[in-house]
Formats: structure tokens, sequence, C-alpha cells
């Protein structure tokens, strides 16, 4: 599929850019006729399918599934991806239960192929979820071909949506966001947190988190990043980390250059 976002600038100005009009964008993408053309198949097919070996063994299928969820990437590792489905999430030993990335535990129970009334893939409304969700990620992902930190950014508010939805304790809320990739490096940037916190004990880094997110945003609760406002500075501080970290970037290396050619 050939769609170039419009992305006018880097930084906060290209940001505040693109969330006024990425609604409009993403439906123009959603309107290519490929895009189009995979969703009537995917409507048309997704029903009919009743195992998780059935979903893998249709790789157009699988494509659509894997993206609603950023798992793209993994649409080559079949038995893996069988394996997530299969299980589901119902039981403790369940594969997507036990992976530190949390999306796939999202992917599996968006299916449930494990529950005894069979899966929710006959259902319309996990079709169209399905198909929602894929649309807005692969408009995330060509606007990340452009820069990456607005494709996070774009991911921040569906992903904290769909996590403070759940049942679960700040704690797990917490391990939640620090077990998604892409939510964990909004707040790792916003917060000034360094990627090596995550080889520190799981525990120390929950305790880390909390901690700095108090002294940051006054609140450790992840249902106040709810608030339009305080997701607002969230983002801001993010964006802010990038442009920061692209001038000591530039700094380093006129520094460097003046070296070379003896001007220090």
């Amino acid at each position: 599929m050939t769609f170039a976002p419009i992305v006018p600038s880097s930084g906060l100005v290209g940001w505040n850019f693109l969330k006024r009009t990425a609604d409009v964008q993403q439906q123009t993408l959603a309107a290519q006729p490929q895009f189009q053309r995979d969703a009537l198949y995917y409507r048309e097919t997704l029903p009919q399918i009743r195992t998780a070996e059935a979903l893998v063994a249709d790789r157009r299928l699988l494509n659509m599934s894997l993206s609603a969820f950023g798992l793209q990437d993994d649409i080559n590792n079949k038995y893996f991806i069988q394996k997530v489905l299969e299980d589901g999430t119902a039981s403790a030993d369940a594969l997507a239960n036990r992976l530190t990335d949390k999306r796939y535990r999202a992917f599996a129970d968006a299916f449930n192929f494990d529950r005894p009334e069979g899966s929710r893939a006959s259902e319309p409304k996990t079709v169209e979820r399905i198909l929602s969700q894929a649309s807005r990620n692969e408009f995330e992902v060509a606007v990340g071909q452009i820069d990456e930190s607005f494709r996070l950014a774009l991911g921040l508010e569906p992903a904290l949506a769909d996590i403070n939805k759940q049942t679960i304790s700040n704690d797990s809320k917490w391990f939640t966001i620090m077990g998604t990739p892409p939510v964990r490096t909004v707040f790792e940037d916003a917060l000034s947190l360094p990627n090596s916190i995550g080889s520190l004990n799981i525990d120390q880094q929950l305790k880390i988190f909390k901690e700095k997110s108090m002294a940051v945003f006054g609140s450790s609760d992840v249902s106040t990043f709810s608030d339009a406002e305080i997701q607002e500075t969230v983002l801001r501080r993010f964006m802010l980390s990038g442009e920061i970290s692209n001038v000591n970037t530039i700094s380093a290396s006129a520094n460097a250059l003046a070296l070379l050619t003896g001007q220090f």
C-alpha cells in the first residue's frame, strides 16, 4: 500500500499539526483501494476461522490480525503465534501471560481460541475492532517512517485507554505499561529515565516509575493519565526529550568536527 502521511516538521510544531489532522489522514489511509480490498477479505473470511492453525495458515488474515496489535513483524513466526493463540489467556501458564510484551496477551485475548464456546473470530464486533485497530496501526507505522517519536505518541492514548479499562490493580497497570514497548518508551523519556533501568529487578523498576511519576506529574495512579491535560503533559515532555537529544547529538557532532579541523 502506498500512503504518505503529511508531517510538515518535527518536534512540537509537527506534533500539534499531526494531532489536528490525524483522524482525517487515517480515514484517507483506510479509503485506499488496497486496504479496502484487505478489509473486505477479512470481513468475509475471518468469521469462517475456527482454529488458531487456520488463522496462521492464511497469511492475509494473519497480517491484518497482527497489525491490529502492532505485532506485524511476527508474520513469519507462525509456530510461535499459533502457540500464543491456542494457549489463550485463561490459564496463568498460557504463553501470552508469561511473555514480557503485553501486546501478545491483548492479541490472544481478542480471539480467545481457548474458550469452550468457540473463538471470538466469528463475532462481527471482533472483526470491526481489529480492522479499526489495524487501520490505526498502519497509519502509525507510516508516520513512523517519517518520525518515530510521532508514531509512539499517536499510540499512547488508545494504549492507555485499553490499560485503564481493565479491572486490575494500579501496580498491574504499571507492569502493563512497562511491558508494552511503545508505551514504555514514551514514559521513560517523559520521566527522564535511562534505558538501562530495564536491567533492574522488575519490582525496583515499578518503584522507580511510580516515584518519578509522583514527582513529575503529582500522581502515581495510572488512571490519572486518562485525563487529557495530563496526557498532553506526558507527550510534551516526551517530545521535548527527543528535541533535547537531537540538540545534544548535533552539538557533539559539531564539537567532533571542530576537533578534527583544529578549531579547538
